[in-house]
């Protein structure tokens, strides 16, 4: 886990130690261990690195990494590294350390691009191949590793300069100038959209990209040219699982295939925990490991908030109680808050859709304060394998096609399990016409992002772009599941897991995103992820056994939140709340009119977030 960064250009003046060292320092919090540069001069390129040492920390791994006629800066782990060391040791490769690093060299060596499609892992990377004279920077599959790049360009399909890093602040770093997405900035205000569903590239500063998950970029300095290509190639495969395959049997691999994934997420040579947030995902998580190091205590970390509604410290505690753990917890306040507000904000870098992001920010402090260095987490649970109770709406309208007695029956469940709040003749509609209802959500959108009392007028008027505003069409749960995996959603939460847990220097790891996993659920039938009144059946069935009743059974969906509301009330947040206000009317987002609209406090999952959003627009600008 590290943080890289490089800069190519034909312009020598341009490629640089003291340029290449600004971009570094700006993301030493990514890697404290150590820093390294590599130039050549020759043609054009230079690559920078700070290391996090986690696996073989000796001197030998150090980055920039040389092997054969290849040079590398990587950030991430490739988790399945010692049997890809294996099978490229029997065909004649030689390795001089116990690094993953060298393994991605050795790889491409042997498969070329190919050697993607064999990593299991987190990564982004930049490879030099020198025999080729070409620059390989690669993300990996779901976006848990950022890269972001910036190319000027006088000519027509050339670059003076092509510069990529870990973090938008390293490319600030080395002299690229803050340009605001107009477009991005009003769908967020209004809409609270993250991300351009249409167009994955986008940041919320026009002249900055991020290179979406699972592409990678090919740059040739010689001819100054970039050419994106995508590698991974995720099937909506729906009803793929052979009838012949028995419940009990689909259940024992999707068990064999998390278990797999944890074992190798365990990897490390340097202190393990996990996140424990109390809820179903990081329980099974917890749960999984206990059963993997044998009874050796395990540190967990969580955020409690005693006699908040949503406070999840009685299951944290059972937890606790049914393992061997070491329990850390943390009580995030307004003092919290206002203390590592500017520090926590500039670290993310673009703006967040609620605190739930701080509280994460404060767990991983703790981590940090307990010397723990990785942390295994359960992020992706939700949107693989349909947690979240908007999904059971999709999944009752696929019925409402299939099985008007299974819906009758599921509906009632969920209802009275907590997992579906709302369920009439729209949804109906919804299942008969899909294509019509997201035009109509679309038209919603615009309307409510036009008809905005607070947007400036002309700031909308330039801004506007109804096609960032399309609505997917929904026919089958799955749809809804691989869009929130792959277009809009998981990828948001992996920034705030990414820069949340750099900017202490700790590395966090998410088992529910081994590829073959994610492949497998995603082949099953929707009934095994919303069945019998209940979300995410199949984990459920899948824990019975190791984890409490009350949790692996645990009914309503509680996500994980702060009392927003509460800390939004306090002068100190109030007063922080108007600055931000002024600051985008200066700018000229806002009206001068919200000036003098009284502070609306909203829980964390609340629609009506909109000061929240103008505290973390105005934290960008």
């Amino acid at each position: 886990m590290c943080g890289i960064a490089g800069i190519i250009s034909p312009h020598a003046a341009l490629v640089n130690a003291d340029r290449l060292m600004r971009m570094t320092d700006a993301i030493a919090h990514r890697g404290p261990d150590g820093e390294g540069f590599w130039i050549n001069q020759e043609t054009g390129i230079g690559l920078g690195h700070r290391r996090l040492s986690i696996i073989d920390l000796s001197a030998a791994a150090a980055q920039p990494m040389h092997y054969l006629h290849y040079s590398v800066v990587f950030n991430g782990e490739i988790y399945n590294y010692r049997e890809l060391k294996e099978v490229l040791v029997q065909k004649g490769y030689y390795f001089n350390t116990q690094s993953d690093t060298e393994v991605i060299m050795a790889a491409f060596d042997c498969w070329g691009p190919a050697c993607l499609q064999q990593f299991d892992g987190m990564f982004a990377f930049a490879l030099w191949n020198n025999k080729d004279q070409q620059l390989l920077i690669a993300r990996d599959r779901f976006g848990e590793k950022p890269l972001y790049y910036h190319a000027d360009y006088l000519f027509r399909g050339k670059f003076e300069q092509f510069v990529f890093a870990s973090e938008i602040k390293a490319l600030w770093a080395a002299g690229i100038k803050k340009e605001l997405n107009g477009t991005m900035m009003l769908n967020y205000l209004t809409l609270g959209y993250l991300q351009n569903p249409l167009k994955k590239t986008e940041t919320f500063f026009s002249n900055i990209l991020s290179l979406p998950p699972g592409y990678y970029l090919t740059v040739q300095p010689r001819e100054a040219r970039v050419q994106m290509k995508r590698w991974y190639h995720p099937q909506k495969a729906i009803l793929q699982v052979q009838v012949k395959d028995k419940e009990a049997d689909i259940i024992e691999q999707f068990c064999h295939l998390l278990q797999t994934s944890v074992i190798r997420r365990l990897r490390s040579d340097v202190p393990v925990g996990s996140s424990l947030s109390g809820g179903l995902d990081s329980s099974a998580i917890v749960a999984s490991i206990c059963q993997t190091i044998n009874g050796k205590p395990l540190h967990t970390f969580s955020a409690v908030f005693p006699g908040f509604e949503k406070d999840e410290s009685i299951y944290v505690d059972q937890i606790a109680a049914a393992f061997p753990v070491v329990s850390h917890a943390v009580t995030p306040g307004v003092e919290d808050f206002e203390q590592y507000w500017h520090r926590f904000s500039s670290q993310q870098e673009e703006p967040l859709q609620s605190s739930s992001a701080f509280t994460q920010y404060m767990v991983y402090k703790l981590a940090a304060q307990n010397k723990v260095t990785v942390l295994l987490d359960g992020q992706g649970a939700d949107e693989v394998l349909g947690g979240y109770t908007k999904y059971t709406q999709w999944y009752l309208q696929q019925l409402s096609r299939t099985s008007r007695q299974q819906l009758a029956k599921e509906r009632s469940l969920l209802q009275q399990n907590g997992f579906l709040d709302n369920w009439g003749w729209r949804n109906y509609a919804a299942a008969i016409f899909p294509e019509k209802t997201a035009s109509l959500l679309q038209s919603r959108a615009m309307q409510q992002q036009t008809r905005h009392r607070f947007i400036s007028k002309d700031f909308i008027g330039r801004y506007q772009n109804t096609g960032t505003l399309q609505k997917p069409v929904i026919k089958h749960l799955e749809d809804m599941l691989y869009y929130n995996t792959f277009h809009v959603g998981l990828e948001e939460l992996l920034r705030y897991a990414d820069r949340n847990s750099m900017v202490h220097s700790r590395e966090v790891r998410l088992p529910f995103l081994y590829h073959e996993l994610v492949e497998f659920v995603f082949a099953l039938p929707a009934g095994y992820k919303i069945r019998d009144g209940f979300t995410k059946w199949i984990l459920r069935k899948s824990v019975e056994p190791s984890l409490p009743a009350t949790i692996a059974w645990r009914k309503g969906k509680t996500g994980y939140e702060p009392p927003q509301q509460q800390w939004m009330k306090s002068p100190v947040l109030q007063s922080m709340i108007n600055e931000a206000r002024k600051k985008l009317v200066s700018a000229g987002v806002l009206e001068g009119a919200v000036m003098q609209h009284p502070i609306i406090p909203a829980a964390a999952h609340s629609r009506g977030n909109f000061d929240w959003r103008c505290l973390s627009a105005a934290a960008i600008l």
